[in-house]
């Protein structure tokens, strides 16, 4: 049985500015910017939250089945999915559009100036969950709009349970809709910060989201998550990590985690360490897709960060 995970596909345009933008930028011209930075580092990576979600859940062995909408130049993607074996049935290319794309440019202090261009993107409510079969849980994580809010009503037609992702796609619902897909939902995975949002914008505290839901998890960096459910709240610890070098994608890398644990009906504490060890591993790499490791290594830094046996892989 698989897990349709709903979301995007994107090529990660990343840039390196050895310099600080601060250092260009005239605080007083702000109002007639027109501004260039010379950019000697440039890579390319594939991402995209679906992919990425995809991408981990396949690692640990289980049977992803992304879904979305893609653009004229998805070839080389196509080819790099084709190489983990992970399927494409159910993602549709439109034709008069490109792939997602995201423009990031860094500065030596951090700082990042991102222009996304979300391309086939919109058209991602033209894929639908009836599609599947063999499906036994879903995932709406960020996409097109009209796709999210699709997407979660056909997966409670379908009577398929799914996880609620809003991640980067928050900005497009208001209260109204957030209380809706929370009703919906069987799960909803947020961090921190989107979090709060999602109390500001219901209204609802943690605690009256996690009633509607069998479980809300709140990724937490550094300082590890938190599931609620059942009217407690489990933490989750970090799982060691053996170097700091990206953090982009490890909310994907936890959610693939997440998803393996509820395909197959673990519980939550084991659950939440196997998604928090996946963050680890994948923040050791640069780019989101880049990460590997046998079950045999897993299992190892499993008992090494959490100083138990891992018996499910």
């Amino acid at each position: 049985m698989s897990a349709l995970i709903c979301g995007s596909f994107a090529f990660d345009t990343i840039m390196v500015f050895q310099d600080k933008f601060k250092n260009h930028i005239l605080p007083d011209k702000v109002h007639i910017l027109n501004v260039a930075f010379h950019v000697p580092e440039m890579r390319r990576e594939f991402g995209g939250c679906a992919a990425n979600i995809a991408f981990n859940l396949k690692l640990l062995g289980g049977d992803p089945l992304p879904m979305g909408t893609v653009g004229k130049d998805f070839a080389p993607y196509a080819s790099w999915m084709d190489q983990y074996d992970i399927p494409r049935t159910h993602i549709k290319e439109i034709d008069d559009a490109y792939t997602a794309q995201a423009f990031i440019t860094t500065d030596q202090d951090d700082n990042q100036i991102t222009a996304f261009h979300p391309g086939a993107m919109d058209y991602a409510h033209e894929v639908t969950v009836g599609e599947a079969s063999g499906v036994k849980l879903g995932i709406v994580s960020p996409d097109g709009r009209q796709g999210m809010i699709d997407h979660a009503s056909q997966f409670v037609e379908a009577g398929i349970p799914f996880v609620f992702d809003p991640g980067q796609a928050m900005p497009l619902f208001d209260g109204d809709d957030f209380r809706r897909f929370i009703e919906q939902a069987t799960w909803v995975c947020v961090n921190d910060y989107e979090s709060q949002l999602l109390q500001d914008r219901t209204g609802w505290s943690l605690q009256e989201i996690a009633s509607r839901v069998e479980a809300l998890v709140v990724t937490r960096g550094g300082e590890g998550s938190q599931i609620f459910t059942n009217g407690s709240c489990i933490e989750i610890p970090t799982a060691k990590v053996n170097a700091l070098n990206d953090p982009t994608g490890c909310g994907d890398a936890y959610r693939g985690g997440l998803l393996y644990g509820l395909m197959n009906g673990l519980d939550w504490d084991v659950t939440g360490r196997i998604a928090a060890l996946m963050g680890a591993i994948k923040i050791e790499q640069h780019g989101t897709q880049n990460h590997a490791f046998t079950l045999d290594e897993f299992r190892t830094r499993y008992r090494d960060s959490f100083a138990s046996e891992l018996t499910v892989l």
